[in-house]
């Protein structure tokens, strides 16, 4: 550990001298861009990919891959309460508003992280598995370099400035990957548009998830010295890929680049993408660079046009589950799963019957449905299984995502 952050210290220093910058101004928003294949790691698009920039809230990523760790394991469950520290409470915004006392339930803290990018409850996750913040940070970026992230280094968990916490795009690409592919049941919590705390309704801030078809995650950042940060992954007619866009000018102009590197990525023919499973083994592509920040993720709001997504029967990403507040009695059994969005009606079918191939004990009892729908000027197919009731429909998306197959959550109020 010492190592890396010397290393990363001593590449801080060298990037300075030679520029005749201060070493903020030398990390500062530094532009890259990667996009890969999910399944195979195949690099598609590189652009800069291993410069050295701040992950900012990308951070929670690895927080959370953490907490999913010890979700697995049993060392947290879902329903558990954790205990706020004044360490927690302190964190700037965006947060959650928690006070040192309370308690925060785990799957209340995953949903703050992957909607609102709640700084307190990045702690309260993250005191809870390390006992401190850093030496949560110390396992992260262990993690890290379990996963093939090199050139990574963590010093919080929230992704709040600090000059020793970088990374790579390629690197962020390799940890997309492996959310993906290690847990692939909590993947849908990225889709989140939004859930209810306190009352309020937070919105997610990835706001290209509801412009760019195909598109179902993952996680936006934001801090002066990023720029704006986005890992993001798509699915278009049964392939998923992974882009991550670094050091962006603005929110709009970064989501505007990534819809622009995956219809570019779309275009091109993969290798062998049609043989297996979408989601891959993590394949630990080159990278040569080290150091680092991080973030508070407190994106300016800027209206814009549509991205116009060249339609190649893309995968239409249905807004998940609102909070499970109440209703649950009579809407029980009317909840369902879409595993995609096609351009013609027979693609729709095809993709209806492999998922209930891949998964036919969940979805024994459930009623295939391919509707004609708009997207734009563009006519869609959506491919779905209705009649089920909500565990059996998170059981069944999770078991699908596990085999690649794309696949949301879809509650009664989300049946039009």
């Amino acid at each position: 550990m010492g190592r890396n952050l010397f290393a990363a210290a001593a590449l801080l220093g060298m990037v300075a001298a030679g520029s005749g910058l201060s070493a903020a101004e030398a990390l500062a928003a530094k532009a890259a861009a990667i996009v890969v294949d999910a399944r195979t790691g195949q690099v598609l698009i590189d652009q800069d990919a291993d410069a050295i920039t701040h992950p900012a809230s990308l951070t929670k990523m690895m927080t959370l891959y953490l907490t999913f760790d010890a979700l697995d394991d049993g060392r947290l469950t879902l329903d558990q309460q954790l205990p706020v520290s004044s360490w927690a409470e302190s964190m700037s915004p965006t947060k959650l508003g928690l006070r040192a006392g309370q308690t925060l339930k785990v799957e209340t803290a995953i949903l703050g992280l992957v909607t609102k990018s709640a700084n307190d409850a990045a702690v309260v996750l993250a005191e809870a598995l390390g006992g401190t913040e850093s030496r949560f940070a110390e396992m992260m970026t262990r993690k890290a370099r379990e996963i093939g992230m090199r050139h990574t280094v963590y010093r919080n968990a929230s992704g709040l400035p600090n000059m020793e916490q970088v990374t790579t795009a390629r690197d962020y690409a390799m940890l997309s990957r492996a959310l993906m592919r290690d847990h692939a049941k909590y993947y849908p919590y990225f889709s989140r548009r939004n859930f209810v705390y306190g009352g309020r309704t937070l919105a997610n801030h990835n706001h290209l998830m509801s412009r760019y078809e195909g598109m179902d995650g993952i996680k936006t950042g934001y801090t002066v010295a990023s720029g704006f940060n986005l890992a993001a992954s798509a699915v278009r007619d049964g392939r998923r890929l992974v882009g991550v866009v670094m050091g962006g000018k603005s929110a709009v102009s970064r989501d505007n680049k990534m819809a622009a590197l995956l219809d570019q990525a779309f275009g091109r023919p993969g290798r062998g993408h049609e043989d297996g499973p979408v989601m891959a083994s993590l394949d630990t592509t080159r990278s040569d660079a080290v150091d680092g920040e991080g973030d508070d993720d407190e994106e300016p709001v800027v209206k814009a046009k549509p991205v116009r997504a060249s339609l190649q029967t893309a995968a239409i990403p249905v807004a998940p589950a609102k909070e499970e507040k109440a209703s649950r009695g009579s809407a029980s059994s009317h909840w369902g799963v879409q595993v995609g969005a096609f351009s013609s009606k027979a693609a729709g079918n095809k993709a209806v019957s492999q998922a209930v191939k891949q998964a036919p004990f969940l979805l024994r009892t459930a009623k295939p449905s391919v509707v004609q729908a708009k997207a734009g000027k563009e006519t869609v197919y959506r491919a779905r299984l209705i009649g089920l009731d909500e565990k059996d429909a998170r059981k069944a998306c999770a078991v699908l995502s596990k085999h690649g197959h794309h696949c949301v959550a879809v509650s009664p109020g989300e049946r039009g």
